[in-house]
């Protein structure tokens, strides 16, 4: 289906370098990437411009622009959010949205990677000794820092620092007019190794959706819509909220069934169990 043709990958920051070589390889597709095309005008992590949807519309935004501009009907776009984990409380995560669309089959599909590898930080700072342990804690300089004169709305803000003489510089620059600047990670692929890692890691995830075919139509993208609890507990034997099965679902033809987990596990710890442990 996806043999020979050529890929969009919707990207002004370097994502193709992850995300190309594993479409091409499982897919056999040809990856290209747009010239001039700008993705800052639907958000900046930076904050001079707010993202006005959420990520997976605005994914579908940005890869439908880009194959609009390169005349392409195949297309990938990427959208990471940061902030602090949804369930594990006051740890901070990298949610990555990838979005792939096939505009001659009528294909749209959508994988997530939610993840705690990142660096995502940030700190008022005043003096030259603060921040350069803030640089050390977020691995400058293979990763990129930011600095403002404000969190947000910025009106002078300095990127693309890659030495510890332009973050000096950048922060001699805002003390002259301010006693403090903001210092935040720079979530941009290009200047954060490890938000790349986890963007690779949603690629992955999205070819094997990818090749996950409806069993009866045969379509690509044969995924799994819910979990199926209910594994009873080894201690007395009620149903707990241990999985038992996923449930895939079609896309196109709706069909659906449910697939046992395969995990050699049979009984969940009675320390799970709402009865035993309430």
């Amino acid at each position: 289906m996806f043999k020979g043709r050529s890929l969009v990958i919707a990207t002004m920051h370097s994502k193709e370098q992850v995300i190309a070589p594993i479409l091409e390889k499982e897919l056999g597709v040809h990856c290209i990437v747009p010239n001039n095309f700008n993705t800052d005008a639907l958000g900046t992590f930076s904050g001079e411009i707010a993202r006005k949807n959420d990520p997976i519309s605005t994914a579908i935004e940005k890869c439908k622009a880009a194959m609009a501009i390169t005349n392409c009907d195949l297309g990938i776009a990427s959208e990471g959010s940061f902030g602090n984990h949804p369930s594990i409380f006051f740890s901070a995560a990298d949610d990555e949205f990838l979005v792939f669309i096939d505009l001659k089959n009528k294909l749209e599909i959508v994988e997530r990677n939610l993840s705690l590898n990142t660096n995502f930080a940030s700190e008022q700072i005043t003096n030259q000794t603060d921040l350069n342990i803030f640089a050390k804690k977020v691995q400058f300089p293979s990763h990129g820092i930011l600095l403002k004169n404000k969190e947000q709305n910025p009106d002078l803000i300095y990127k693309n620092i890659v030495s510890t003489t332009d973050l000096e510089n950048a922060f001699i620059e805002i003390t002259k007019q301010q006693p403090a600047v903001f210092a935040e990670t720079d979530m941009r692929a290009m200047r954060n190794p490890t938000r790349m890692s986890v963007i690779q890691e949603a690629a992955f995830k999205l070819v094997k959706k990818i090749n996950s075919s409806c069993s009866k139509c045969h379509t690509p993208g044969f995924e799994v819509v819910e979990i199926i609890r209910g594994l009873p507990c080894k201690n007395c034997n009620r149903p707990t909220r241990g999985a038992t099965m996923e449930l895939f679902k079609c896309k196109k033809c709706t069909f659906e069934t449910a697939i046992k987990i395969i995990n050699n596990k049979q009984y969940e710890d009675p320390m799970c169990c709402d009865f035993c442990n309430p």
